[in-house]
């Protein structure tokens, strides 16, 4: 079960803690019409008052669910994402970033919550919102900030930072999120095949993106 961390230790503090994790194992479990307010205080051990100082309604507790998991899962990607490691070539470290990416998105609590954002998204636009800017819009800002950094430094050549990202990251994302997302968590591939698909992903992108596709352009002019 996700547990979510918060910086104090306050009886308040825990209380919220416990709502958001009996939430989280609630609606993953049973989805989101078939989880009450009433279960979650009780998981949480607290009042259904208390749930209700905490949260105005079911849906917002479930937003507050959604964007938590997307932000601890964002922070295990993104960390030191835009700091290249001494001795580290570029392509060794996206491929470790697409590694971790694909490691983090394939969970089943990550898989489950984009089927029920997804099943509830027509009814609540806000889930969606929610998970799109936690999850792949955090990841292509990220990206875009990295790449341009390095385009400054002569490692790849990008007119747009931010269109080669949403490329990198849905050549990553693409295949195993969609296999995952139809076909279930058991046809999500094992590691080897998943390391195998972000090295064809980074050699791609750098194919498009390193040095000397700017070179290539410059002679074709």
């Amino acid at each position: 079960m996700t547990r979510f961390k918060t910086a104090g230790t306050t009886r308040t503090e825990r209380k919220h803690r416990a709502i958001l994790d009996a939430a989280t194992e609630l609606f993953l479990r049973q989805g989101f019409p078939r989880t009450s307010m009433d279960e979650v205080a009780a998981q949480a051990g607290v009042s259904k008052q208390t749930v209700y100082a905490q949260f105005a309604s079911k849906e917002a507790l479930f937003v507050a669910m959604v964007r938590g998991m997307t932000h601890g899962a964002g922070d295990k990607v993104q960390h030191a994402m835009d700091a290249l490691p001494l001795g580290t070539t570029l392509t060794e470290h996206l491929i470790a970033y697409a590694v971790r990416q694909l490691e983090v998105a394939r969970t089943p609590q990550l898989m489950q919550l984009r089927r029920l954002v997804i099943a509830e998204a027509e009814r609540f636009p806000e889930l969606g919102k929610a998970l799109y800017e936690g999850g792949p819009a955090r990841a292509i800002a990220g990206l875009a900030a990295a790449f341009a950094g390095w385009a400054e430094q002569g490692l790849l050549c990008v007119p747009n930072a931010q269109v080669a990202a949403s490329s990198f990251n849905w050549l990553v994302m693409g295949e195993p999120v969609n296999r995952a997302m139809l076909l279930g968590d058991a046809a999500v591939p094992g590691p080897v095949v998943l390391r195998r698909h972000a090295k064809e992903a980074v050699r791609v992108f750098m194919a498009a993106y390193g040095p000397q596709s700017g070179e290539t352009r410059a002679r074709r002019k």
